[in-house]
C-alpha cells in the first residue's frame, strides 16, 4: 500500500466523522446515527476493497 492509499483512507474516515456529526446535529437518534455510520463505513470499506483489488 503506497502513501496515497493511506491519504485516501484518512480522508474517507474524515468524511465518515463529518457525516456522523451532521446526523447528530439534526438530532437524529443515537441508534439511527450508529446504523447510518456503519452503513457509511461499509460503503467506504467496499470502495477501498475495490480499489485495492483493481490495483493488484
Amino acid at each position: 500500500m503506497n502513501e496515497y492509499a493511506w491519504v485516501s483512507l484518512i480522508a474517507m474516515a474524515g468524511w465518515l466523522v463529518l457525516a456522523f456529526g451532521s446526523y447528530r446535529a439534526h438530532r437524529v437518534g443515537a441508534r439511527q446515527s450508529v446504523v447510518m455510520g456503519l452503513a457509511w463505513l461499509g460503503m467506504f470499506l467496499l470502495a477501498t476493497g475495490v480499489f485495492i483489488a483493481l490495483e493488484s
